[in-house]
């Protein structure tokens, strides 16, 4: 079976879908593996770190077995042949139009839609790259404050811990929280689901709570979208503890839909000068009013808003680690050893595969 890992087009994207530590184990399973020249460059990875790699220039076609990347191109799709299988992310929200256009012509496999079960955990692709974000979001918060964040006491006088506050309770922002704790900040979260609040204690942070509703989870564990009256009342609970914190990450996506507003602009008008919020789900059309991709905004009032798109580009080496290993363990799964083939009827490609009927 011949592999083909594309590099990345996006210049906000760092992270690359094969990294040299899993060279020998791809060879030991007996795949050959293609790749265009730079793929791990942005992620500190040279090509040659790489063992057992045949390497082509960036935009030159092979005739693949299966094509893997982290985000789909389409100059790619076009030239493969008729259910060459196409290994990406490929959420609805981003790429319709594409998935419209080669779903019924092309096997499409999205790395979002591998379930979260015991089965598919070392191949959960969401999880691991939502815990580096976390991580990735309190890092670049913290080196962006003018502020030190723990307790300190001095002979000038003490130094009182910076105030984070956390929205969505997640795996990403279970980790924010986790790592802000770990840094001495004082944190609050909230999310939108009770069975979380146990995780959020467990870590250390306060719980904020707002009386909602009926909220819940899908069956893959992650918060259902809230009506209007919810979020109105989100909203309105969330004021208070904004003007409070001095740092605010913002984690909730849904699925193949734009992300929930949860953050108006009436509400970083409220917030103190010097104020920071970071919105972690700008990718999927932001939970800020007015937070743009990748762009670091000081507003009139002095506070910063930050669209990050990928923050797990921003520790490229770990993220692009895990999600290879992620890839790799996904791929040795649907391998048939006998014929070289991908199992098509295994129920995790079954969970994965976008057709005209789900897409």
């Amino acid at each position: 079976m011949k592999l083909f890992f594309l590099k990345e087009r996006d210049p906000f994207e760092s992270r690359a879908a094969l990294t040299p530590s899993l060279c020998s184990k791809w060879r030991a399973l007996g795949i050959e593996l293609w790749a265009e020249r730079g793929l791990g460059a942005k992620a500190g990875f040279l090509d040659t770190a790489y063992s057992n790699v045949h390497w082509v220039d960036e935009g030159t076609f092979i005739a693949p077995d299966v094509v893997i990347a982290i985000h789909p191109q389409e100059e790619i799709l076009q030239r493969l042949p008729e259910n060459t299988p196409h290994v990406s992310l490929l959420d609805r929200y981003h790429h319709e139009a594409l998935i419209q256009k080669y779903a019924a012509s092309r096997q499409l496999l999205s790395l979002e839609r591998i379930p979260r079960s015991t089965l598919a955990q070392k191949m959960d692709v969401q999880s691991s790259q939502a815990s580096i974000a976390g991580y990735a979001m309190v890092i670049q918060a913290v080196a962006k404050l003018s502020r030190a964040v723990p307790m300190m006491t001095t002979p000038a006088g003490t130094v009182m811990p910076q105030r984070f506050l956390i929205i969505g309770a997640g795996v990403a922002g279970l980790q924010a929280i986790a790592t802000a704790r770990r840094l001495g900040a004082n944190v609050e979260a909230f999310d939108t689901r009770a069975e979380v609040e146990e995780q959020i204690k467990s870590l250390g942070a306060k719980c904020l709570k707002i009386e909602l509703g009926e909220t819940g989870a899908t069956a893959q564990g992650y918060a259902k979208a809230l009506t209007e009256e919810q979020l109105r009342k989100q909203r309105e609970g969330l004021s208070d503890a904004c003007q409070r914190a001095d740092v605010v990450i913002t984690t909730a996506k849904l699925f193949g839909r734009a992300a929930p507003k949860i953050i108006t602009a009436a509400m970083l008008e409220k917030m103190r000068p010097g104020s920071l919020v970071i919105d972690g789900a700008v990718s999927h059309g932001g939970n800020v009013d007015g937070s743009l991709k990748n762009q670091l905004q000081t507003l009139p009032n002095g506070v910063t808003l930050w669209g990050m798109a990928y923050p797990e580009s921003y520790v490229a080496t770990t993220a692009s680690e895990l999600l290879a290993s992620n890839i790799y363990n996904l791929i040795e799964a649907l391998l048939l050893k006998e014929t070289r083939t991908l199992n098509t009827e295994h129920p995790i490609w079954q969970a994965c595969r976008v057709v005209p009927e789900n897409c």
